[in-house]
Formats: structure tokens, sequence, C-alpha cells
């Protein structure tokens, strides 16, 4: 079943006015000099065919890289889940608020896509599933490359979400990753599937009890600027489905073994 609906006609606007009336901030990802950047971002105003964002100063500033007529994507939370859309900007305005970076001017969507809270829950990796995952420093290329490069760790995927995943990774590899850094991942979710492949942003690192692995934590970014990244944000969608059912399943299998089996 799908686990993402898509709005049309006027059930967008009728979001966005909401978002606006309650300045909800939601986060903004887009690429500059081909790589991925996100940004925080408050909706502050609609018109007849343009959405206002109001860029949010973070404790570490960093110039916005964007122009007009470049495609971004916006997430943004909600009661039962996340609003998601790609558009594209078609002006800039200047920002009287101090903690401001200033105003950028959106083209209203067409459409809107929703996906329930639920997928946004990590979904552990089920026991009778080994994945494997290819991580290396992104090269600049976005999410246009699905070539993977000579230098990169090979880690295990412990869990998964549509918004992010851990994986672990043998510390004898000594991986190079720190906080915000960003990275490209591939792996095959299911035996046979074809192999997905996205960017993400290290959110955290941490070793192990036994100091064997370090863990990362990361925070998916720039599916939803784009149709493919739509795409693989519905089968994301689709694996946490299969791996909470055979989780599930697993458990089931185990109340119904006979005792000292």
């Amino acid at each position: 079943m799908s686990r993402v609906e898509m709005l049309r006609g006027a059930e967008p606007r009728k979001i966005l006015e909401t978002m606006v009336d309650g300045h909800v901030c939601a986060i903004m990802s887009y690429l500059s000099k081909r790589k991925w950047h996100v940004a925080k971002v408050q909706l502050v105003g609609l018109g007849a065919n343009r959405l206002s964002v109001q860029i949010i100063k973070g404790a570490k500033p960093h110039p916005i890289n964007i122009q007009v007529d470049q495609p971004i994507g916006i997430s943004l939370k909600h009661e039962y889940g996340k609003f998601i859309f790609d558009t594209k900007v078609i002006d800039f305005e200047p920002s009287l608020e101090k903690t401001s970076g200033g105003t950028v001017v959106l083209m209203v969507p067409d459409r809107i896509e929703t996906i329930q809270r639920r997928n946004y829950f990590r979904v552990s990796v089920p026991e009778s599933l080994k994945v494997d995952v290819l991580l290396w420093h992104r090269s600049g290329s976005g999410n246009n490359s699905r070539a993977v490069p000579e230098n990169y760790y090979r880690g295990k995927l412990i869990n998964l979400s549509a918004g992010g995943a851990q994986i672990a990774i043998d510390a004898e590899q000594k991986p190079d990753f720190s906080k915000n850094q960003f990275v490209v991942l591939r792996f095959t979710p299911m035996p046979y599937e074809t192999p997905l492949m996205f960017s993400a942003q290290v959110r955290n690192t941490l070793p192990t009890a036994d100091d064997k692995n370090i863990c990362l934590g990361l925070q998916i970014v720039g599916l939803e600027a784009s149709v493919d990244g739509h795409e693989i944000l519905q089968r994301l969608c689709n694996v946490v489905e299969r791996y909470y059912q055979l989780n599930h399943s697993d458990v089931k299998q185990q109340d119904f073994q006979p005792a000292g089996s």
C-alpha cells in the first residue's frame, strides 16, 4: 500500500494558508555548486502564485547560494505526518527581522505530497536480513551520479525510516565522518531489488560499547526537491513498511516456537 498521498487542486493552497497563518517552520533543501544544502525557513506569506519563506539564521550562519529559477524542495511537519513539495525560486526580498537571513519567494506548488508520521519512526532491519551499505563523502554530484567511487566505507544498516538511518561501520576502517557532513549511501533493502542511493547529513557519530563499530546517525536530504527524489522517498516508505511487517512476523513465529526448540 502506498504511504505517500498526493494533494492537488485547491488542497495545496489550503494547507499553505494554514501553515503561513501558524508561522510554521520548514526545511528547504537545494543544490548549490552541485552539492546539497539545507536551511531552516519559516513560511511568512502567500500570494496569488507566491509563497514567501524567511530564512532563519542558525548558530553558525552560512551563505544561502541560491538563484532565481533554481529548483528547491520543502518539507514540513504536520499533526499526522509530513508535507513535501518541490518548486522553484522566483524572487528575493529583504527582511526587516534581524534574526532572519532574508526572504526567498517561491512559486506556489500545484501539488503537495503527504507522508504518514509512522514512516518517520525508525524501524530495525529484520534479523533475517543483512543489509550492507556503501558510504562515501559526497563529491559534488548531488544524487545524479549513480557510480560508486573508488574510496568508500562498507557498513551495515541498523535501522531505517523515511527521514533517516543508522549505519554501523567497522572501526578498523577508521571512518572519518563528522557531524553535519554530507554523505552518499547506497544499499539494497531487500534481496534481488535494485539498490537505493541518496544523500544524507551526519547527525551524530558514536562508538558501540565494545568499540568495534562506529554508528552514524543520518538524516536524509534532498528527496523532496525533485520528481526522482519523490520516487526514492516512496520506495523508502515501502521498505519501512516491509521491515515493520517482517519484524512483527518474526515475533509471531518466535511466540509459536515450542519450548526447548
